[in-house]
């Protein structure tokens, strides 16, 4: 029998080795280790089906560090990893992490829905159940974020807990809610500090804002080059989740001036029984600022500005810091998808609902204001024919 051995060197660049061999069992599980640990967590998922061996080999959890270590260089921090071995460990982290949230329950848009549900909801119900929101802290919440841009990671950060939510009666629970990670302190991330980047990175060069204006080449590279992993990791609960579309949304370029990028990253989120929507938007927001234009001794240099995270309603309304907390929750146990697209098109139907929910607004207000014009004239004709 012949034995096909795939590897990937450190550049990613794959290599066919091909090899005569009596049986499986004349090699060594050392060798098996070797082979496999030089796979991404994907591909040794789909090894570990092929025979018995390879499935017992692809169990050990040096083999899962790595992949998790690949995808998410932030893991190889040792309190993650202390983090990571305290919900499961590495295989159930990759297992949770790598598919993507896939919300297809979606209500269908009913304009009346909306109008009812401030009558229809008690304040409790609203607020969801207090004794739930009590067992969860914002202290039991870990952030791990991860951005590549053309394959290359250029901000690894970790945020342990939600800041500025101390306090049970605070501002936080009542106000909305947002986590900006830029403006928080996380002590040794390797990129600590200002992110920026140039052509060495692979940035096309651009010669003046004008000229990206009219040809969009920056903009069009940042949107298909650039990829985002925010996963929340509930350490009470032992659950993770990757909040993140990995791909860009959307966004706006030279907003809000002209030297800004705002790309959009997110996922559709579960608020069954906790909003009346039923469903939330998670809103990532990574935000770039031109730095450096192209000259003579100079390259084109973006900084990164922010990054954030917020949820929005149907409505465009942003949840308060008490829903975001058990929407966070049930994220954790949501239904994923490794079919990435199926993770675009969820928020695509989102979005499409959003829209018709707006436009059905907009022709409801348009509506109103006739009335009362309307109203006004026939009240004013009234009053004359009075005074005659």
């Amino acid at each position: 029998m012949f034995l096909v051995i795939f590897l990937l060197d450190d550049q990613r660049t794959m290599a066919v080795s091909v090899a005569q061999v009596e049986s499986m069992a004349s090699l060594s599980s050392d060798m098996f280790y070797d082979i496999l640990r030089r796979l991404d967590g994907a591909t040794l998922a789909s090894v570990a089906c092929t025979c018995e061996t390879l499935h017992s080999i692809s169990k050990q959890e040096g083999l899962w560090e790595n992949a998790c270590s690949s995808m998410w260089p932030s893991t190889n921090r040792d309190d993650v990893k202390s983090l990571i071995a305290s919900i499961g460990g590495f295989k159930k982290f990759y297992a949770n992490c790598f598919p993507l949230i896939v919300n297809k329950s979606v209500p269908e848009f009913r304009w009346n829905d909306y109008l009812e549900y401030p009558e229809e909801w008690t304040e409790a119900e609203y607020y969801g159940d207090l004794d739930e929101f009590e067992s969860i802290s914002p202290s039991y919440f870990v952030s791990i974020v991860d951005i590549r841009y053309k394959d290359k990671t250029i901000c690894s950060k970790v945020l342990w807990g939600i800041p500025n939510a101390n306090g049970s009666n605070g501002w936080f629970y009542k106000c909305p809610f947002q986590i900006d990670l830029l403006t928080q302190s996380t002590g040794d991330d390797h990129h600590d500090g200002e992110v920026t980047l140039s052509a060495f990175d692979g940035l096309p060069e651009i010669a003046s804002m004008e000229r990206e204006r009219k040809d969009g080449k920056l903009w069009l590279d940042l949107c298909n080059e650039l990829r985002l992993s925010w996963i929340v990791v509930n350490r009470k609960i032992k659950q993770a989740a990757n909040l993140s579309s990995w791909s860009p949304l959307g966004g706006q370029r030279h907003w809000p001036t002209d030297k800004d990028f705002l790309i959009r990253f997110g996922s559709i989120l579960p608020a069954k029984d906790i909003l009346p929507c039923q469903v939330v938007e998670c809103i990532l927001i990574m935000k770039f600022q031109v730095v450096l234009i192209e000259g003579e001794s100079v390259q084109t240099t973006l900084k990164l500005t922010e990054l954030s995270m917020q949820l929005g309603d149907m409505e465009g309304a942003h949840v308060n810091g008490r829903n975001s907390l058990l929407v966070l929750k049930e994220a954790l146990s949501s239904r994923r998808s490794k079919n990435y697209s199926e993770a675009l098109e969820s928020c695509h139907l989102y979005s499409k609902v959003q829209s018709e929910l707006k436009e059905e607004k907009m022709r409801n207000e348009n509506r109103l204001d006739r009335l009362c014009i309307f109203s006004g004239i026939a009240a004013f004709f009234a009053f004359c024919y009075c005074l005659l």
